[in-house]
């Protein structure tokens, strides 16, 4: 309960006193001021918050020496958009400009951000409420890349709304440390293990270790296109009818994550699941084959597109026990496994680290040089013409001797 103001020492500071929650009492500052014929009344703040009519009197002083310079004061500043006005039309424009349409920004942005910022002006998002979303978001165990680019996110959400005129104050992310990133795999999948994830993913767990046959098995083919050409979730829920050439046995994988087309090389398996996935897709929509080759390979029950891996390859990935006794998240077997398995299969079957980086749609061969320890050939060839070569020396020493 707020009383009456009541004047101080101070010219144009006023106090009043404060009733809070259990009848503990504090004292609030104002000030008043003329502007453009106007009285401003403008609260100051609290003896609890360290305010103090001194205080007060000094805040005074400097809105009359704003106004005899012709300078914004704060009333007449606008208050600084939502972060959900912002995002409406960042997302919106990076659907227009980045690559894949901004996909990975509005994932972003729905899944990490939205319900944390959306209501928040942006001045009101500080330094200290980015750490608190740090911290929560690596105890709930999302990966350190995961919160790395949401923060990215946010420090160019801001610096658009800088750039487009839409906010004065400072970008807070610039004070904000990113969070350290490891997160190089180095578990693959045994030809073996992947033949059991992959009768596994064939059929539906009602009961652990129990499984029934599937009429789709939309999972299994999503997990063998991966393990037979190397490519992300992303792009494999990208494929369209157009992208499959039976013909020359390639599949376009567009949108991909450093923005260039590639081509994957059909093995004799995924021929067979794509003619067959093809074909359902006829006898679906009752169309001719002209008709739908913009239709998704992988769709949902109604049809749609789908997003995201199912959660029911995590499940069976720990029926079969995969991940047991691993702690650590890296070394965990999860959809991306596939892809590592991949590469490394081509390496320990001794293809050179340049077809792996091309196969794998890599920007540099350095990306790829993580699978050269696999490769059986490559060091061990090395190490061999060192000890060819000193073998040599040795007899021509030998015989120089002798001679």
């Amino acid at each position: 309960m707020a009383n009456k103001r009541e004047s101080t020492k101070f010219p144009g500071v006023y106090r009043r006193n404060l009733e809070t929650t259990g009848n503990k009492k504090d004292v609030a500052f104002d000030i008043v001021y003329r502007h453009d014929k106007r009285k401003i009344f403008e609260r100051v703040g609290k003896l609890s918050e360290g305010y103090s009519a001194k205080l007060a009197a000094d805040v005074r002083s400097e809105r009359i020496r704003s106004i005899r310079h012709s300078e914004e004061l704060p009333y007449q500043k606008k208050k600084a958009m939502t972060f959900e006005k912002l995002a409406e039309k960042y997302i919106k424009w990076s659907e227009e400009n980045k690559s894949r349409a901004g996909i990975d920004d509005k994932s972003r942005y729905e899944n990490h951000l939205k319900a944390r910022f959306d209501n928040k002006r942006l001045d009101e998002i500080s330094p200290f409420d980015l750490e608190r979303m740090k911290s929560e978001m690596a105890k709930s165990g999302i990966a350190p890349k995961t919160i790395s680019h949401c923060l990215g996110l946010l420090r160019a959400m801001y610096n658009k709304s800088i750039e487009w005129n839409l906010y004065q104050g400072e970008n807070p992310v610039k004070k904000i440390k990113m969070p350290t990133v490891q997160n190089a795999r180095d578990r693959f999948l045994s030809m073996e293990e992947a033949e059991k994830l992959l009768m596994a993913l064939k059929r539906n767990p009602q009961i652990k270790k129990e499984y029934k046959e599937t009429k789709d098995p939309k999972l299994h083919d999503i997990a063998l296109l991966s393990l037979h050409t190397g490519a992300r979730a992303g792009e494999i829920f990208n494929i369209k009818k157009q992208d499959v050439d039976f013909e020359n046995e390639l599949i376009a994988l567009r949108d991909t994550k450093n923005t260039e087309t590639r081509y994957a090389p059909m093995t004799v398996e995924v021929k067979k699941m794509l003619k067959r996935r093809i074909e359902n897709l006829h006898s679906n929509d009752n169309k001719e084959p002209s008709d739908n080759s913009n239709s998704y390979i992988f769709t949902d029950k109604d049809g749609n597109k789908i997003n995201e891996v199912s959660n029911a390859f995590n499940r069976i990935v720990n029926d079969l026990g995969f991940n047991n006794g691993v702690t650590d998240p890296r070394q965990r077997v999860v959809f991306h496994t596939l892809r590592h398995t991949f590469a490394s299969w081509l390496a320990i079957q001794g293809t050179p680290l340049y077809t792996i980086a091309k196969l794998m749609g890599h920007k540099s061969i350095a990306m790829s040089e993580r699978y050269a320890h696999l490769s059986p050939d490559h060091k061990k060839d090395a190490v061999n013409a060192v000890v060819a070569a000193l073998k040599k020396q040795k007899k021509a020493t030998e015989i120089s001797a002798e001679g």
